[in-house]
């Protein structure tokens, strides 16, 4: 018996990364080769555009795919949209399976993270129990890298590879100036410090950055202070790098000022730990401080993504209409690195109820014991996933990229 015949529907949630829309790329492609997919439509902002019924068809040309790849943000739209238990929302079940059946829709490809993955689950388990013939497939993305089973996420490694090379830039510009100066880079992650830790691959060609702290190891000013003491004693410019989610001893974000905000599933919107850090060090040392929070450029510089990043990001998504082609369900896709001295990876897949609201961290072996750095081990793992360069098309100096109309 044959994949079912029917339509597909793609959504992007969450937040942004430069190759979010590749593997947007990568589904629209193999899903516009399968007879099994008449028509191929894109849930504008997310799970919401299912709910609100506002799909849109794709209709895309080989150039059109190609641009996609390399274009940052997301081309369908996001959404931070937590759908609630069935007990506590049946309506919203109801509009989302009302829109499912109206464009007789038989594929759901979801693009996000954790909470993403949750979605996905959900909507997989109550087309069973109404007996509605859905294929559900989760698609990694975050930046954040915090996704449990599989190597690595779609995103991450473009977002490393703008961390490590800022980190690179920033020290060379800052180190022309001959006098004390200590310059505090503040990247995203939560509870998880990948992208910070990616701040140590600058250190293999420059002396930068000198201190890397993570979310992974509390947090201990005078520790820190201590630090920069000592360095300061033997050089003046000392760059350390912190990730917003760094923590006290008693689990608060050091940023929390009892001022944040929370998004809709309960996540501090944080931010400012670099300024509040800076604005400390320049009270205790006197000395030229320089707080430089990389919020959203880390996740959408287009002009500075990692081939790799791309590349398998698009192979992802191909590979997730060819499980559901294939007959599988309610499942995310993975990458699993191959063993070897030469990078590779394979792409498999693992239950969406492995994943939904799992994160993963850095191994604790992979922070050295100060708590202040990484080891060997996380720059090797790290380091394959930033290779490789390309660019967008140019136009009067400026990049081209394509836009949902």
């Amino acid at each position: 018996m044959g994949a079912k015949k029917g339509n597909a529907v793609v959504a992007q949630s969450g937040g942004m990364t430069a190759a979010i829309n590749a593997t947007l790329a990568g589904v629209y492609s193999k899903a516009a080769q399968a007879e099994e997919i008449s028509k191929i439509y894109g849930s504008l902002h997310g799970i919401e555009g299912i709910i609100n019924d506002n799909l849109k068809e794709l209709n895309l040309n080989s150039d059109e795919v190609e641009m996609l790849k390399v274009t940052p943000g997301g081309y369908l739209g996001s959404c931070r949209y937590k759908l609630p238990t069935l007990e506590k929302g049946p309506e919203v079940y109801n509009s989302i399976f009302e829109t499912f059946k109206k464009y007789d829709i038989r594929y759901f490809f979801y693009i996000g993270g954790n909470d993403s993955m949750d979605t996905a689950n959900k909507l997989s388990i109550y087309a069973k129990t109404i007996g509605y013939d859905l294929t559900v497939i989760g698609l990694p993305k975050t930046i954040d890298n915090d996704l449990p089973i599989t190597d690595h996420t779609p995103g991450f490694g473009s977002a490393a590879k703008y961390i490590s090379t800022a980190c690179a830039e920033v020290y060379l510009d800052v180190k022309s100036f001959d006098i004390p100066y200590v310059v505090i880079i503040e990247a995203m992650g939560r509870n998880a410090g990948w992208l910070t830790a990616s701040a140590a691959l600058a250190k293999e060609y420059y002396d930068t950055p000198d201190l890397i702290y993570l979310p992974e190891v509390t947090f201990d000013i005078n520790e820190f202070f201590g630090e920069v003491e000592t360095l300061l004693n033997k050089k003046k410019l000392v760059v350390a790098v912190i990730s917003e989610g760094i923590k006290n001893a008693d689990g608060s974000y050091f940023c929390d000022t009892g001022a944040l905000t929370s998004d809709n599933f309960g996540h501090k919107n944080l931010g400012g730990s670099a300024a509040i850090l800076g604005q400390m060090v320049k009270d205790k040392f006197g000395v030229k401080v320089r707080p430089i929070e990389l919020s959203l450029l880390q996740r959408c510089a287009g002009h500075s993504v990692s081939a790799t990043d791309i590349n398998e990001s698009f192979e992802i998504g191909g590979a997730g209409v060819g499980a559901a082609l294939s007959g599988l369900s309610d499942v995310m896709m993975i990458f699993e690195r191959a063993e070897g001295s030469e990078y590779s990876v394979n792409i498999g897949n693992c239950p969406l109820s492995a994943v939904a609201n799992v994160e993963r961290k850095i191994p604790r072996e992979w922070i050295n014991e100060a708590g202040n750095f990484v080891t060997k081990e996380c720059n090797d793992y790290i380091r394959p996933l930033i290779k490789g360069e390309l660019h967008p098309v140019m136009e009067n100096g400026i990049p081209q990229y394509i836009v949902c109309k």
